[in-house]
């Protein structure tokens, strides 16, 4: 089974999450996407929703696609968590599986600074989404690297967890952003509101 990799604190999951996770699923032909939602330590991030508010966002936010699924092993693990360190448990536990890692495409040239990024090169393929018209050099990668990265496109949407975040605490409307699911948990949850005390 070919299976992607979508990473991030999804705090909150949007549309572009959604709209990054099909491209990659079309045109790498994988067959299943699976959502991972990372561990936030609390001295770095105590305004978001918690790993579990995270995760259920997630959860409604992919329920009508079979295709998708969630992963909570950074959640469970807490800490930092390096890539690396999750695929190695990953392919412990799906050793069947052939991964691909889900990134945007403006990361791909930072590939080089990822800890462990060799080992991860021979285990797995990274595929960055992009605007049409990104351009990955391929001749400034390392050699080892080259032939495991690929560049799919996605329609181009500028919308980012802070700045629904920031519309949020201004009272702002974050409808469209967002999944239906997703939306209405967030304004039933009250979880991103303004700190009024």
């Amino acid at each position: 089974m070919k299976v992607g990799i979508m990473g991030g604190t999804f705090d909150p999951v949007h549309i572009g999450h959604m709209l990054a996770a099909e491209a990659a699923l079309e045109g790498c032909a994988l067959d299943e996407v699976w959502f991972m939602p990372s561990h936030i330590p609390p001295h770095k991030h105590a305004a978001g929703a918690s790993g579990a508010q995270r995760l259920q966002m997630v959860e409604r936010a992919i329920g009508t696609n079979p295709a998708f699924r969630t992963l909570d092993i950074e959640l469970e693990r807490g800490g930092v968590s390096y890539t690396i360190e999750t695929i190695r448990a990953l392919q412990e536990r799906y050793g069947e599986h052939e991964f691909f890692f889900i990134i945007g495409a403006d990361m791909v040239n930072s590939l080089t600074e990822w800890h462990g990024i060799e080992e991860l090169a021979q285990r797995l393929t990274f595929v960055g989404v992009g605007r049409p018209g990104s351009v990955i050099d391929k001749s400034k990668m390392p050699i080892y690297l080259q032939p495991r990265v690929q560049l799919v496109n996605m329609p181009q949407v500028d919308i980012s967890s802070t700045d629904i975040r920031e519309r949020l605490q201004n009272g702002q409307t974050i409808r469209y952003m967002v999944h239906d699911h997703v939306y209405d948990y967030i304004k039933g949850s009250g979880i991103y509101e303004a700190d009024t005390r």
